[in-house]
């Protein structure tokens, strides 16, 4: 076990002294250049080892180091050779600099700085291009992690974890600026952070590009996260990117790639149609961890409270007719029922007594072991198997986690949700894309429900089958799909597909156009998407595009590495090291290697090593404490879940004075005004619609869902007097509300 800190054992500062990045954003894709400045206040020789966390789905494509008048660019090599350099060039005095990517995880990189002399400054730049998440709110999501949280690694597994002990953020002894500058064919409308941003400079009349900053005396406290929003945010597009001039035409790097931003648009009839059907399992993590507050202050609730309300959420929205189950992990795991269960009242209060009792009091994070137990139980017919997963991300087996997700992807659709600061991207990410679901963050000041019914929408849209994308290109162009098949469409979800195009691409006239078709069937209808877009190659885009490919290719390739261990004389990863070292794009199986071989005289006396974390808040080996809520506050103190906690899994309601007491009035006032003709039932269950319609609009994503299932209970009850029933509920509660909002 490494232990790593901002300060070493004997209270020694880091050498880092500043961190600047900078953001340059087309359309859906990033650039991210990131500069370390470091300072050796040593009387010795310093080797520093800095570890950071960057976007899962990253790919490092540039690293140099600046030292006095030297620049040294480092070059992408095998890992192993690159390591052994390292440690040649340190044993002979040399200054080195080493970046690599974990084993473990895609998201977690070290930084080892080597040899550097006393009194020295070096200036480090790491660049990185990464694809932007979509949000529920179609607002495209950057982060710049600030934490890298303790991974858990159960015991007996291989590899060596990181022991992170931290120092408060008010000591954190490096500063942060940030800029961002953003350009897209679309209007940008707004851009949104958890942090102070100086106001939004727009650069040109049509709005399209705009630059934005981090305001000044921002301390790293937290992760920045940046949400970018566009006008008409669902157009299809295409961007044709030029090939590397130097490379080897007919190659990834020599070919032009074309990266397509698909948004499918389903029919409507087909969308209003939910399905009432399906098995859906929900695995909550019930780690030491899920005991933090939502946004690092006591005033919030825990990660566990903001999730035990979500899941009463998530069991009164279930249609009636379909399956489900709960499954918590922590370095061990349960079930509410040994397996899944068809939705009832029953089954649903059974659940929902076991939902109020769970603490974060499970010890780790050993998230496979559950999931495993989820696969082996047989699916159930004509019920689509849907897993929610809820983590704060913090395990170390990443890659194995996400392989066993898409070893089963035929099987289920998977739906992740990252709670809290800190949570892997890389997991979170690869969860929902390999289990042809969708993945939200909820950090700060977000509210984990409306993010989570969203979800639940997503999951009982019609699956889409059978998709095909075919190219209509001009003759002597052919194209190479680079991306994985796409298994999975959700309605307004964004999907991303990169194509290597080859023969006479330049040879076409500066008219002409590419065409792609994405066929589908949806719910038995067969639907079709298409796009045309033109050959010319954009300006100004760099090798963006080409890196994003190439890391596209590379985990497709270390995947299928992965899975076929032992069964192959490793010319997977034969392939990955050659496309890695050709596109100068990081992977697992190489490292970025820079060694100053100038003219200078070794440097002289014994080396001290430093360890570091980009890291800022007071984790302290919390994933190994047994956690037990201290306190436990009603559970539904919140008047939206007080009305929704008294609801029938059938989505009625019973007029009782728990139902009254919920929406204001005594038992007298709702009982006196019921019109004589109608059952109690059907008056409560429209009080109840009325109160949520009048009074909780602004939390409409969290309750849309139940209500729809209300709604419907009542239709199917055909119950007399149902105008008369709306006219009586809005006076009595003093609201204005349609007969037709109600869906009646």
């Amino acid at each position: 076990m490494t232990c790593c800190g901002l300060l070493t054992a004997k209270k020694e500062p880091v050498p880092l002294k500043s961190v600047e990045v900078e953001l340059q954003v087309r359309d859906h894709v990033a650039t991210v250049v990131s500069t370390l400045n470091y300072e050796n206040k040593e009387d010795k020789p310093l080797e520093a080892v800095f570890v950071f966390p960057l976007p899962g789905d990253a790919a490092v494509c540039h690293f140099s180091a600046t030292i006095g008048q030297t620049q040294i660019v480092a070059e992408v090599k095998e890992k192993q050779q690159a390591r052994e350099e390292y440690d040649d060039a340190l044993s002979s005095g040399q200054q080195a600099f080493l970046l690599e990517e974990s084993d473990q995880s895609p998201d977690i990189f070290s930084l080892s700085v080597g040899s550097l002399p006393p009194g020295e400054s070096a200036s480090i730049r790491l660049e990185y291009v990464t694809e932007l998440a979509v949000q529920a709110d179609d607002g495209l999501r950057f982060c710049l992690p600030a934490v890298l949280n303790p991974r858990y690694q159960p015991q007996g597994s291989e590899g060596a974890s990181v022991q992170v002990t931290s120092v408060p953020a008010s000591l954190v002894p490096y500063s942060l600026s940030f800029s961002a500058r953003v350009s897209s064919p679309r209007p940008v409308s707004k851009v949104e952070s958890n942090c102070s941003l100086d106001p939004l400079q727009y650069l040109n009349t049509e709005q399209t590009q705009a630059t934005v900053k981090l305001a000044a005396g921002h301390k790293f406290d937290r992760d920045v996260e940046v949400l970018i929003y566009y006008k008409d945010a669902h157009q299809p597009t295409a961007v044709v990117e030029a090939g590397q001039a130097s490379a080897k035409p007919g190659s990834l790097m020599g070919d032009p790639i074309v990266m397509l931003s698909l948004y499918p648009e389903f029919p409507q009839d087909v969308m209003s149609s939910l399905a009432s059907c399906g098995e859906f399992v929900f695995l909550l993590d019930r780690s030491g961890s899920m005991d933090d507050h939502m946004n690092n202050s006591k005033r919030d609730q825990t990660r566990i409270g903001s999730a035990r309300d979500t899941l009463l959420l998530l069991l009164k929205s279930l249609p009636m007719g379909c399956y489900f189950n709960i499954y918590s992990f922590g370095s061990g795991y349960e079930h509410i029922f040994p397996k899944s269960v068809e939705y009832s009242q029953t089954t649903m209060e059974e659940a929902l007594k076991t939902v109020e009792r769970m603490g974060a009091d499970l010890g780790g994070t050993e998230i496979l072991k559950p999931l495993q137990h989820i696969y082996s139980q047989p699916c159930i017919p004509n019920q689509p198997r849907q897993v929610f997963v809820f983590t704060d991300g913090e395990v170390w087996n990443t890659k194995e986690i996400i392989s066993l997700v898409k070893k089963n992807s035929g099987s289920h659709r998977c739906f992740s949700f990252g709670i809290g600061e800190g949570a892997s991207s890389a997991l979170i990410n690869g969860l929902a894309k390999e289990g042809g679901g969708h993945a939200q963050f909820i950090t700060g000041a977000d509210r984990m429900q409306p993010k989570v019914m969203q979800m639940l929408r997503f999951a009982l849209q019609p699956a889409v089958v059978d998709i095909s994308v075919t190219w209509d290109l001009p003759k002597g162009v052919s194209v190479t799909v680079l991306s994985p098949p796409i298994t999975a469409l959700f309605q307004g979800q964004r999907s991303l597909v990169y194509a290597q195009l080859s023969g006479q691409v330049g040879a076409s006239s500066e008219a002409a156009e590419g065409c792609v078709t994405v066929k589908y069937s949806l719910a038995g209808h067969p639907s079709q998407n298409q796009l045309h877009f033109s050959l010319t190659p954009a300006q100004d885009t760099g090798l963006t595009v080409h890196r994003l490919a190439a890391r596209t290719l590379i985990r497709s390739l270390d995947m299928e590495e992965r899975e076929s261990r032992g069964e192959q004389d490793g010319g997977m990863k034969k392939k990955v090291v050659e496309l890695s070292v050709q596109s100068g794009v990081s992977s697992a199986f190489t490292a970025f290697i820079a060694v100053n071989k100038g003219d200078g005289e070794a440097i002289q006396g014994p080396l001290v090593r430093r360890n570091c974390i980009h890291f800022s808040h007071s984790f302290i080996n919390k994933f190994t404490l047994q956690h037990v809520l201290n306190s436990c506050t009603k559970l539904h103190s919140n008047p939206l879940l007080q009305v929704v906690s008294l609801q029938k899994a059938s989505g009625c309601w019973e007029l009782d004075p728990a139902l009254a007491a919920a929406l204001g009035k005594t038992s007298e006032e709702v009982e006196n005004t019921k019109p004589a003709s109608v059952n109690q039932e059907v008056w409560a269950t429209i009080l109840a619609l009325i109160w949520l319609h009048g009074f909780k609009m602004d939390a409409q994503e969290e309750w849309e869902l139940l209500a729809m299932k209300a709604a419907s209970w009542l239709r199917a009850q055909n119950a007399p007097c149902v105008t008369e029933c709306v006219e009586a509920g809005n006076a009595l509660l003093g609201c204005n509300v349609q007969k037709d909002a109600l869906g009646l």
